[in-house]
């Protein structure tokens, strides 16, 4: 069974090819990261822009490098939310419109299922019912996964999203956007214990929190600035610049999986599946499989392709909605908030 994938929930365009909901034939990943680079963020509207450019391309190119042709497509998995609105509007028309013109079955697809689902592309797959710790710019989550369709959230964050403080810090210290790959990169050159920052392991919950840390690296790095007349760029600091990126990383890693392990032994769960974007973080892929292997625990983990934004995993996800026989109408419309 062939599955074409399309996200367009955020700024990368993207679109896969998957047999059977376990073999990637293709996924065609078109980023924007230059477009918003500039604005050291994402722009909504040039994003929603960009996609209405790009997604009939990016669509040909999944079915070329996957040698299916569009007739031999036996559903389209489309993700319908959560997201950026105008983003989301983009795919779901695309595939609504595709389906309709070629007598495709159509099916909607959470985001954060996609991410779940990302590790039943790799060759070892998890076992029923396992522990979802989803990390991306966007969520922060943990869940028990009791099987396809039946989800229970155990905890979220409370304010900001691990990846939206990696953005954020990194917009702080004018590394760019996106902001996670530059922070690990800078982390490597860090000393992690120069700065010692908060961790809010938030006993008796499930729940996360990053905003306490995002305002102790900024309330760091503005006494910096304040206390050194000669200061005009970080780029003329790299010492302290690469501390306060590895001392940063050092606090949400700490955090993300001693909560992990601490909910893995009350539950007792002995599976994790560790996804989305903030999960293709090297530091965070390092301590993850130490605390797995230390408590014998089996984790999942996607390659770092598959962990940030990509079609593949809505595809995977798809394949398990057809299975079911759970399929869209062409009155789907996309939610920008749309729980799991």
């Amino acid at each position: 069974m062939y599955i074409l994938g399309i996200d367009t929930s955020c700024d990368d365009t993207s679109a896969s090819v998957v047999a059977d909901g376990k073999r990637i034939l293709s996924n065609v990943v078109l980023s924007q990261t230059a477009i918003h680079n500039t604005y050291g963020g994402i722009v909504p509207e040039l994003a929603s822009r960009r996609h209405i450019e790009m997604i009939w391309p990016v669509v040909n190119e999944a079915l070329s490098a996957s040698a299916i042709s569009l007739d031999e497509v036996n559903a389209i998995a489309v993700c319908h939310g959560p997201g950026l609105i105008g983003s989301l509007i983009v795919g779901c028309s695309f595939a609504k419109a595709v389906g309709f013109a070629k007598k495709i079955p159509l099916i909607a697809v959470n985001h954060l299922e996609g991410h779940i689902f990302s590790a039943f592309l790799a060759e070892m797959k998890p076992e029923f019912p396992f522990l979802s710790m989803i990390v991306s710019g966007g969520h922060t989550s943990l869940l028990i996964v009791h099987e396809f369709g039946v989800y229970t959230e155990l905890g979220r964050t409370r304010d900001d999203a691990a990846g939206e403080a990696y953005d954020k810090i990194a917009k702080l210290l004018n590394l760019g956007y996106p902001g996670g790959p530059v922070i690990d990169r800078l982390a490597g050159l860090g000393n992690p214990e120069a700065f010692r920052f908060p961790r809010a392991y938030l006993p008796h919950s499930f729940d996360f929190s990053f905003s306490g840390l995002k305002t102790a690296v900024r309330n760091t790095v503005v006494h910096f600035q304040k206390h050194n007349s000669s200061f005009s760029t970080f780029a003329d600091h790299p010492s302290f610049l690469n501390d306060v990126a590895a001392s940063f990383q050092a606090a949400v890693v700490d955090v993300l999986v001693r909560k992990a392990e601490s909910t893995m032994a009350e539950k007792g769960i002995r599976r994790i599946v560790l996804s989305g974007g903030v999960a293709a973080n090297s530091e965070l892929r390092k301590r993850m499989m130490k605390m797995a292997q230390d408590r014998d625990v089996r984790l999942f983990l996607p390659s770092a392709m598959l962990c940030t934004d990509n079609a593949a995993m809505i595809a995977a996800a798809g394949y398990q909605h057809v299975v079911c026989g759970d399929f869209a109408s062409m009155d789907l419309n996309p939610k920008a908030y749309l729980a799991l």
